[in-house]
């Protein structure tokens, strides 16, 4: 008796149709592994950088001290910073300008700050029409700041124990 190589090969081809279809299947009935990204969103972890933002006291009064450290530690040097003293002695700034066309997203910036002023947010949807709409001033950063508040101050509380 010859072996049926024909007849072999069709019960190949029908036992993959079925192990393909019982892996099709698997699938088809699993929980889904992606998102409908506009309508849902993934959850980010506390160390997330995104949009930068300028914090204030809980008084109202911005942290910033114009040490100039963060100006110093960026790489991209995309920070500028100018400071003139107030009439108590300390010192604020006058202007303080990001070039988020030159930022690395490094976070050098937000560890580099000794009182939490400048930090990097969970905001990742700023896209722009414009380039210059990526240059924030002080009072864009300021805006920032009073609208992810509430979260960026639980994400840095989350990320305490490590710091």
């Amino acid at each position: 008796m010859a072996f049926d190589y024909a007849r072999s090969a069709r019960y190949f081809l029908l036992w993959d149709f079925l192990v393909g279809f019982r892996l099709g299947l698997k699938y088809f009935f699993a929980p889904k592994a992606t998102l409908n990204y506009p309508h849902e969103k993934g959850p980010l972890g506390p160390r997330f950088r995104g949009e930068h933002a300028l914090r204030r006291y809980p008084n109202g009064e911005e942290r910033c001290i114009a040490c100039k450290l963060c100006e110093a530690i960026c790489p991209a040097q995309a920070i500028t910073i100018e400071a003139e003293p107030r009439e108590d002695g300390s010192r604020r700034t006058t202007r303080y300008d990001i070039d988020m066309t030159k930022c690395i997203y490094c976070g050098f910036c937000q560890e580099a700050c000794p009182v939490d002023a400048i930090v990097e947010g969970p905001n990742f949807e700023f896209a722009t029409e414009t380039r210059e709409e990526l240059f924030y001033n002080k009072e864009k950063l300021l805006e920032n700041g009073e609208i992810w508040e509430a979260e960026i101050a639980r994400n840095l509380e989350l990320d305490a124990p490590y710091r």
